[in-house]
């Protein structure tokens, strides 16, 4: 198998783009990557999506957007695995060049939410859970997130104060994203005075509906070599997906995101490092008890450990594990299909030394993580840079 490096990245700054269509925000972040790469042809395109049949009554993505970004005859082929889907295009899109069968490829994760009334795209997002068991009793996205961080307070005795930590970190970074929905930094108080979602989960505990692509070149490591990068080229090297019970009363416990956990050990075991060797983590913060149930899953902090972490500013930029550096689905923005590319382009701004005012200090490894559903899979991609 051959070795993978990025050689390009290229985004659109999230948000409500209603005056752009889905071809048009996928070809404008192909543009950037393309252009970011400095190379002339790819062999395929790898397109993360979940939901443009629901909500933009669009099938047959892979096509259209190669066609639109001038890339027409190419291999193109759209990739679903619920909120996981940018991911797992990165995923295919590596296997695809680490394997020979292709030498360059670009991956895009794309995703817009916000044309649909809110009633559909949160019908929409519910194509996530378990449809039988979950989605047709009314369960929502929120809901299901209010029942784990109920039971995640019942059991580790964390408090609202302590989950204030990962809202006030994310858009404390996202201020300096000039890609961000959100630029603005809250205060705990602000937190606290947030309106309920689905109690105790509150408006700053969950990540926006929002439109958003992102996308990223890859090639062989040794064609990196010989292309004339005006950056550093990043390397991939761990890449690992697992799977648990959709349906969360289906898990042996519902407070442990196994997925994760066994994405992140085959992940750590295939780059040869440890929880202790990452200088960064992008994680799936959609909702903030996600975060710290990743944190734990991933060997961060021990289980009900991870608002303790978080609380006593573990997470920040200058912390023992800084997580949504340029701020995570929650600042960021959560475009779901494209948030696992924004994830892979975000720590390779770190890598490469450009993330400005929320760089990490010698940064030299980071990992993101990307979430499908409540966790039901999980992928987990370490990158390093020379």
């Amino acid at each position: 198998m051959r070795q993978v490096s990025i050689v390009g990245i290229g985004q659109v700054q999230v948000g409500e783009h209603w005056d752009l269509t889905l071809r048009q925000i996928g070809y404008q972040a192909i543009k950037s990557a393309i252009e970011d790469a400095g190379v002339e042809s790819v062999d395929a395109v790898y397109v993360g999506n979940m939901l443009s049949e629901s909500l933009n009554r669009q099938a047959h993505l892979g096509a259209l957007i190669a066609d639109f970004s001038g890339l027409r005859g190419v291999e193109a082929i759209r990739v679903e695995a619920a909120d996981a889907s940018g991911a797992a295009a990165f995923r295919a899109g590596v296997m695809a060049v680490a394997s020979g069968l292709c030498d360059t490829v670009v991956v895009l994760g794309i995703e817009k939410m916000t044309d649909a009334l809110p009633a559909e795209t949160q019908a929409a997002l519910a194509l996530g859970e378990d449809r039988e068991y979950e989605a047709n009793h009314g369960v929502t996205q929120a809901s299901l997130a209010a029942l784990l961080m109920q039971r995640y307070m019942f059991e580790f005795g964390a408090t609202l104060e302590q989950f204030a930590a990962f809202p006030v970190t994310a858009h404390k970074n996202g201020a300096w994203n000039p890609f961000a929905m959100f630029r603005r930094a809250i205060k705990p108080e602000t937190y606290l005075r947030a309106g309920p979602l689905a109690e105790p989960v509150n408006l700053f505990d969950s990540a926006p509906i929002c439109d958003g692509a992102a996308a990223v070149v890859l090639t062989s490591r040794e064609n990196a070599a010989k292309l004339a990068l005006n950056h550093p080229a990043v390397h991939v090297i761990g890449s690992a997906v697992a799977t648990d019970a959709v349906a969360i009363h289906d898990r042996e416990d519902p407070l442990f995101l196994e997925a994760a956990y066994l994405s992140s050990q085959r992940a750590y075991l295939q780059a040869g490092v440890t929880p202790d060797d990452i200088d960064l983590f992008e994680l799936h913060d959609s909702f903030s008890v996600l975060a710290a149930m990743s944190l734990e899953a991933c060997g961060f902090a021990n289980k009900g450990e991870g608002v303790k972490l978080a609380s006593e500013g573990g997470i920040e930029l200058g912390g023992r594990i800084p997580i949504s550096t340029m701020g995570g689905l929650k600042a960021r923005g959560n475009p779901v299909g494209a948030t696992g590319v924004y994830q892979i382009v975000e720590v390779a701004l770190q890598l490469r030394g450009e993330a400005g005012e929320n760089q990490i200090q010698d940064a030299r490894i980071g990992m993101a993580q990307n979430l499908g559903g409540s966790g039901g899979t999980a992928i987990t991609h370490i990158l390093a840079r020379e």
